[in-house]
Order: C-alpha cells, then structure tokens, then sequence
C-alpha cells in the first residue's frame, strides 16, 4: 500500500506540470488567430470577378459595398484583430458575388427584351407577308 501512494504522489507533480503545458499551449493557440488570407484572398477574386462581368454598370452598390468591407477587413488586419478581418472579408466576398448575381440577372434580363422586340419584328413581318396574298 505504501509503494503505491508514494508512487502516486511522485507522479502528481509531473502530472500537475504536463497538464499545466498543455493548458498553456492551448491557450496561446486560442488567443493568437492566424492571418484571415484565404478569406481575404475571397474576397479579391469576387470583386474581380464582379468587376470584369460588368458589376460597375449593373450593381454599382453591391459592388462598392463589396470594396468597403474588403477595405475594413484590410484595416482590421492591420491592427490585428484577424476575427473581425475575416468576417469582414467574407462579408465582401458575399457582396462581391451577389453583385456577381445581380449582373448576370440584369443581363439575362436585357437578353430577353431584345429577343420578344426579335419575336415580335418577326411576327409582323409573317403579318405583313400574309397580307400581301
């Protein structure tokens, strides 16, 4: 019974020790969020993406939202607040492709206004035709 309690108590400090590293490794890993780059990397590709399918004429305030938050989320990295950063690189990056999306809508749209202006100039002109037998 002695050999056991007095190996347990040889073990406790070491133990003690082992779980007080491991805390702190923990601990510094918790505090210290890592760079938000994917993210902000997003966030890039979206607004360029938005920026070459013509988002500036189309959804000019999606898009300009879109380069605020990118903006915020710059500035927060540079004072190191990564949380905020990547939340508001991934706020840019929705923005970005709903700009994106409102685009392609807006020009879909147009698409089909000149194909019924097409249908019906062609209609007319079966009209026409149809007139002149």
């Amino acid at each position: 019974m002695n050999d056991r309690s007095a190996f347990g108590r040889a073990l406790r400090p070491l133990i003690a020790a082992s779980l007080a590293g491991v805390l702190m490794l923990v601990g510094a890993c918790a505090s210290a969020p890592l760079r938000p780059d994917s993210a902000l990397d997003g966030a890039r590709v979206a607004i360029s993406n938005a920026d070459k399918a013509g988002a500036g004429q189309y959804a000019n305030a999606e898009l300009a939202e879109a380069r605020a938050r990118l903006t915020l989320a710059d500035n927060a990295v540079r004072v190191e607040d990564m949380v905020m950063a990547e939340r508001y690189a991934r706020e840019s990056q929705v923005q970005a492709e709903l700009a994106s999306a409102r685009t392609a809508a807006a020009k879909a749209e147009a698409v089909n206004r000149d194909i019924e202006r097409g249908t019906e100039a062609m209609i007319e002109e079966m009209k026409r035709a149809g007139d002149q037998r």
